[in-house]
């Protein structure tokens, strides 16, 4: 069978553009109201979903994203709970790849055989376990790929040449880029040094290549065009829902989300 994520960047390529795949936080602000978010993203034309697993201490991320990630705690989120939302989301017709994106303390409490075999029946389609190395992965991979996961790894702009080999030998789906160094969050301009990076690995895998940390704007998206086969938004996903009124939430990310995508002109 193949896996969703394979089909929907076999789509993005023949139809020629640039994807697009938002982060969530299970749980942020309120579990009903993160199930309704993601279903108006992908109305409004996101191609993937990464669902956030709420996490006490998640490292590589920025102030708002550990402000989603508290507040989906404090309102007693599991990750069971991040189960229940994928098969939710699939009984009500989502079709588009889901991705659970998590650290790796989680997955070992939860019991990673188990919690990974769950995940599959659930719906989802790849994990990215930010905090896993590729060498000390091989474990997690042969169970992701017995229940048909994709593994997803991260690569940065400061690995070497060495530790780019150790993640596309071991990545499958796509490769995660980060596309500014740090932790995740908004930034005004995408890095200097993201097109020789983009152009590192493309030398190296034939995998597809999507970029997160840093992108807010239509025009970082399109500048990614032609460089990276998707685009990853997160921390200004959170930050439109945290600035809109409740009654508001849905609205104002699916005119984020089409603005992004470029279906709507921002101002619209």
């Amino acid at each position: 069978m193949t896996n969703r994520i394979d089909e929907r960047f076999a789509l993005m390529k023949a139809e020629g553009r640039i994807g697009f795949m938002p982060f969530l936080t299970v749980g942020f602000p309120d579990l009903e109201t993160s199930v309704r978010l993601v279903k108006a993203m992908v109305d409004a034309g996101a191609d993937g979903i990464e669902l956030g697993i709420p996490f006490s201490d998640p490292l590589a991320d920025g102030p708002t994203i550990q402000r989603s990630s508290y507040a989906a705690l404090q309102a007693g989120t599991t990750p069971e709970h991040v189960l229940e939302a994928v098969r939710r989301l699939r009984a009500d017709g989502v079709a588009v790849p889901l991705i659970l994106m998590g650290y790796l303390n989680t997955f070992l409490a939860c019991g990673e055989d188990r919690f990974i075999s769950d995940a599959a029946a659930a719906g989802a389609d790849g994990l990215i376990i930010v905090d896993l190395p590729p060498e000390e992965s091989d474990e997690t991979r042969a169970t992701c790929t017995a229940t048909g996961l994709h593994l997803i790894f991260l690569a940065s702009p400061t690995s070497d040449e060495q530790r780019l080999d150790e993640i596309v030998s071991r990545a499958s789906g796509f490769v995660y880029c980060v596309g500014q160094v740090g932790v995740t969050g908004a930034r005004a301009e995408l890095s200097q040094e993201l097109p020789d990076f983009i152009r590192r690995l493309r030398a190296k895998t034939n995998l597809p290549l999507a970029v997160g940390f840093g992108i807010s704007k239509r025009e970082h998206v399109v500048a990614l065009e032609g460089l990276a086969d998707a685009a990853i938004v997160g921390a200004a996903v959170v930050e439109t829902v945290e600035n809109a009124p409740p009654e508001e939430r849905e609205q104002r990310i699916r005119d984020y989300v089409e603005v992004l995508t470029g279906r709507t002109e921002p101002g619209t």
